[in-house]
């Protein structure tokens, strides 16, 4: 019974045994599904049907890969039956029992864990752009892609991205996130840091005079950065060539391989100056002697400004025309209208400066002077005819012979009316003649003048006239300080108010009219500012002068005072004589007859003194009568010496206060019979 039992208990283990086996069988069958899905595989190349590769990675099934995922970009593919490659297995099985492979995300799974490390480390990945995106571009990172912003491409701004695409280049990684795919890198970053190095090293070996090698990276309105190999220096437009560079882009090109001379160098800001014209021979060494003073040459019009012209003798040599040297005639006009850019022109070295690199040049100098010409054909003096070309505020401008321009100023318009008067008569296009005054050479000017084609009225007038002559004169006007006349009707002369009478009351310059005829003495003659002064108290204080002269000598026995005086004294006596009848008379109805009464006897007496004195006063009185006609004759301006004679006549109203004695005494002999004693004391004294 016992070996019953054993075989039992062996026949328990084998089953055990059998049952641990199926379950590692079963293991090994089922766990290559964690393993490999997800992972990165080994396999084999076992077929290419048309797009696609068969390949065996060793489990039960074979999975399918297209086959442009075994290209890089911008390659073709170059695979054959039995090559080894890694695929990435996306899914063990998939609903039709294949295995899902792809090697696309191998080859990214691989270039994520080696760009990690370079991204760890700081260190450059070589990629190469292979699209363009918007904002930036696309980036084969060995398989991974990346994005390469615009700004990051390099240091300045690329205009043609061209020469870089497809083409490795090293790259710098910015940024790397797994879960969202994404990789940032930069371009630019490696270029500086390149370009920091080569610098450094460039510039421990870099000095002016130097001659370097280097390529036209960008142009500029003002010259060209040239790349040197790590360092850009800056060409100026001046420094390119020796003759004149209007734009670099007319001698350079960008990426174009030039040599240039290190001008300038600043090693605190790393600025360097380069030159190209420095490499050949100067043509301005010796230029004075190849081009003397006052010699004409031919040369090409390069560039026209506002102030001129610039003409090239030789490529170098450039000379400037000014517009002042262009034309003996045209003065403000553009140089543009004159010559235009690559002409021919003829030109004259005016002078030459080899220190500041200028030549001065003329058009003018080739051709006659019409200047000249015109002196010859009219000198000063000569009358000469032409059009109004323009009108100013200060003249008239007149189109003369051989496109030459002479003035008339203001003054020179008219004699008797003034220059704003005289210029609006004229307008543009007038034919007008006129006399040469003066020509300046040197300003190109000639002064003409029109009123010169007549006499001067007021130089005339002035021959006949001189100082202390009497003359009438006409008012022209009257201000507040005098009255404004004309002497002859050409002369213009002035009164003023002090010299209007020789009464201070009768000064008043609105006691005349324009219009007006005055007698008025010349006190000056002012030739320069064509103008005389005139006086009526003058005339009239010689006036009376000359009256005293006359007629108030001691041959007539009296002065003025006197005849004056003897005129009011014989009204006076008459006036006592007329009293002194009436008295009488008055008397007489009141006495008896034959006898003679004291009234009577005094009115004879009184008669018998007035007789002998009119008797003895007669010289004086004619010579009052004289004074009166001369006063009658005299105009109604001689106020003063009309005053006199009137008082003569008895006009006590109008007489001097000086003069009221006698008035007063002719007052007592109007026939006022209550002052009687006074009449008998007069009787009296006269009888005694």
């Amino acid at each position: 019974m016992a070996p019953a039992k054993q075989d039992t208990a062996s026949e328990m283990d084998a089953a055990l045994q059998i049952t641990e086996n199926f379950a590692e069988l079963l293991n090994e069958s089922l766990g290559p599904k964690a393993r490999f899905e997800g992972r990165v595989v080994k396999g084999s190349v076992i077929d290419l049907d048309n797009d696609t590769a068969l390949i065996d990675v060793g489990l039960k099934s074979e999975g399918r890969v297209p086959l442009k995922e075994f290209a890089s970009p911008g390659e073709d593919t170059s695979l054959s039956i039995g090559d080894k490659v890694d695929v990435f297995v996306e899914r063990y099985e998939d609903r039709e029992g294949v295995v899902r492979l792809s090697r696309e995300k191998a080859r990214r799974e691989e270039a994520w864990a080696e760009l990690k490390k370079a991204y760890n480390k700081n260190e450059r990945v070589n990629g190469v752009i292979f699209g363009r995106v918007k904002g930036g571009f696309i980036v084969d990172l060995s398989g991974a892609v990346a994005f390469l912003p615009g700004s990051q491409i390099d240091i300045r701004p690329v205009r043609d991205i061209g020469p870089l695409m497809g083409t490795p280049q090293p790259f710098l990684i910015l940024k790397m996130d797994s879960q969202r795919n994404n990789i940032v890198v930069s371009r630019r970053a490696v270029l500086e840091e390149s370009r920091t190095e080569a610098r450094s090293q460039l510039i421990s070996q870099l000095s002016e005079g130097q001659v370097l090698e280097g390529v036209v990276k960008n142009i500029t309105d003002y010259g060209a950065f040239v790349d040197l190999g790590g360092i850009d220096g800056l060409l100026h437009v001046t420094d390119i060539a020796w003759r004149r560079v209007n734009r670099p882009s007319e001698a350079l090109q960008i990426g174009e391989t030039i040599k240039v001379q290190v001008i300038r160098f600043n090693a605190e800001t790393q600025r360097i100056s380069l030159g190209m014209k420095q490499l050949e021979a100067d043509p301005w060494e010796g230029v004075d002697t190849k081009y003397p003073t006052d010699t004409k040459f031919t040369g090409r019009v390069t560039n026209i400004t506002d102030y001129g012209a610039f003409v090239e003798l030789e490529p170098g040599v450039e000379g400037l025309v000014h517009i002042s040297e262009m034309s003996w005639t045209k003065k403000n006009v553009h140089p543009g209208k004159l010559v235009s850019t690559s002409q021919e022109v003829e030109v004259m070295v005016l002078d030459t400066d080899t220190e500041k690199r200028r030549i001065s040049l003329g058009f003018k100098q080739c051709m006659a002077n019409p200047w000249d010409d015109f002196v010859g054909k009219h000198p000063v003096g000569a009358t000469v005819g032409g059009e109004v070309k323009n009108k100013t505020e200060f003249g008239l401008f007149i189109s003369l012979e051989g496109e030459i321009d002479g003035m008339v100023h203001l003054s020179d318009l008219s004699w008797n009316k003034s220059g704003d008067e005289a210029i609006a008569g004229y307008k543009k296009g007038d034919m007008v003649k006129a006399k040469v005054l003066d020509v300046d050479l040197e300003k190109e000017r000639i002064s003409l003048g029109i009123k010169q084609m007549s006499k001067d009225p007021v130089a005339v007038g002035f021959a006949n006239v001189k100082k202390g002559d009497l003359v009438t004169c006409t008012v022209t006007a009257v201000v507040d300080n005098g009255i404004e006349v004309k002497v002859k009707d050409a002369v213009p002369g002035f009164i003023r108010k002090s010299a209007l009478s020789r009464d201070r009351s009768e000064q008043r310059p609105d006691r005349f009219a324009p219009g007006e005829k005055v007698d008025a003495k010349i006190t000056q003659v002012d030739k320069s500012g064509r103008r005389l002064t005139l006086s009526i108290k003058a005339h009239e204080v010689e006036e009376e002068k000359q009256a005293m002269a006359t007629y108030g000598s001691s041959d007539s026995g009296a002065s003025l005072g006197d005849i004056l005086g003897a005129a009011i004294q014989e009204k006076q006596e008459a006036t006592k004589l007329v009293s002194a009848e009436k008295q009488a008379k008055t008397e007489s109805a009141a006495e008896p007859e034959g006898e003679e009464t004291s009234a009577k006897k005094m009115a004879k007496k009184a008669l018998d003194v007035a007789e002998k004195k009119t008797a003895a006063k007669k010289p004086a009185q004619k010579a009052g009568d004289k004074a009166k006609d001369v006063a009658n004759k005299k105009p109604a301006v001689k106020k003063t010496a009309t005053k006199k004679a009137d008082g003569a006549k008895g006009e006590t109203k109008k007489k001097p206060a000086v003069k009221k004695t006698a008035t007063k005494k002719a007052n007592d002999a109007k026939g006022e019979t209550k002052k009687k004693p006074a009449v008998k004391k007069t009787a009296a004294k006269d009888d005694k």
